[in-house]
C-alpha cells in the first residue's frame, strides 16, 4: 500500500510542526521508535537539542522512546547527570569548576546517583509542558496529563497527571488492558495495521474487545475469524 505514510520522513504533513524525531536523533544513547512524533510550532527538529537536557551519553543512561508516541510541545526529558551527589554533607559540584577543585575530588560523572534508563512505551501521549524525570518508566498505552512532573512509574493504560504525577484512573478495566498489551497493534505490518485503524478509532469498546479476542484467539491456534477487521 503505497498510501501508508512514510516512517523515515522528518516531517510527516504539510504543517511542519510535527516531526518524526527517529529521523533527526544523534545522541547515540538516544533510541525512538516508528511515528512517534514531537509537535512544536517553532522547530520540533530541535527536540534533541531543547527537550531532552543534561545529556552527556558517557554518563550510561539511555532515553528509549516507544513506537507511535505523541510528545506535546515543550515536553522535556531530563537525564540522569543533571543530578547532584547526594552522597556526601555538600551537594555542590566543585569538580566541574576546575583548578585545586578538580585535582582535590573525584571526576564529577563518578559521583553522581544512577537512576537507570527512562523508557516510554509505545502509544504514550505526553501533554505540553511536562516533564519526566530520570530512570522513569512510563507503560503502553499511558496519557500524561498537560504540564505535569513524572517523578514515579506510570503504570500501562493509565493516566497520570499533577506535580508530583500521580496515578487519576485506569483507561479501561484489566481484560481490556490485558489484550491490548498481548495484542501489541504497533507491531503490525503495515499493511495490517492500515487494515486495522478503523478498530483503533472506534469508540465501542465491546466491540474492540470482540475483535481483539478473535484476533488473539487465532493467533494463538484457537477457533476465530480475523480475517474481517
Amino acid at each position: 500500500m503505497d498510501r501508508i505514510p512514510n516512517p523515515n520522513v522528518i516531517f510527516p504533513n504539510e504543517y511542519k510542526t510535527s516531526c518524526y524525531i527517529k529521523n533527526v536523533i544523534t545522541a547515540p544513547n538516544i533510541s525512538v521508535g516508528e511515528y512517534t512524533y514531537y509537535d512544536d510550532p517553532v522547530d520540533p527538529t530541535a527536540f534533541e537539542r531543547n527537550n531532552v537536557l543534561f545529556n552527556w551519553p558517557e554518563f550510561g543512561d539511555h532515553l528509549i522512546i516507544g513506537k507511535f508516541c505523541s510528545i506535546a510541545s515543550g515536553t522535556r526529558f531530563i537525564m540522569g547527570s543533571a543530578n547532584h551527589r547526594l552522597s556526601s554533607i555538600s551537594t555542590y559540584p566543585f569538580n566541574v569548576f576546575g583548578g585545586v577543585w578538580s585535582e582535590k575530588t573525584p571526576p564529577h560523572l563518578s559521583q553522581l546517583p544512577f537512576k537507570g534508563d527512562t523508557v516510554i512505551g509505545n502509544d504514550v501521549w505526553i501533554g505540553r509542558e511536562s516533564v519526566i524525570m530520570p530512570g522513569i518508566r512510563i507503560g503502553d498505552g499511558a496519557i500524561i496529563a498537560a504540564y505535569s512532573m513524572v517523578a514515579k512509574d506510570v503504570e500501562p493504560y493509565t493516566v497520570a497527571g499533577g506535580n508530583p504525577a500521580r496515578f487519576i484512573k485506569h483507561r479501561f478495566d484489566r481484560e481490556l488492558t490485558d489484550l491490548l498489551l498481548e495484542l501489541r497493534w504497533w507491531d503490525f505490518a503495515p499493511d495490517l495495521l492500515a487494515d486495522f485503524l478503523h478498530v483503533l478509532c472506534d469508540p465501542d469498546l465491546a466491540s474492540v474487545r470482540r475483535t481483539i479476542r478473535q484476533i488473539l484467539g487465532s493467533r494463538n491456534g484457537v477457533s476465530g475469524d480475523c480475517e474481517n477487521l
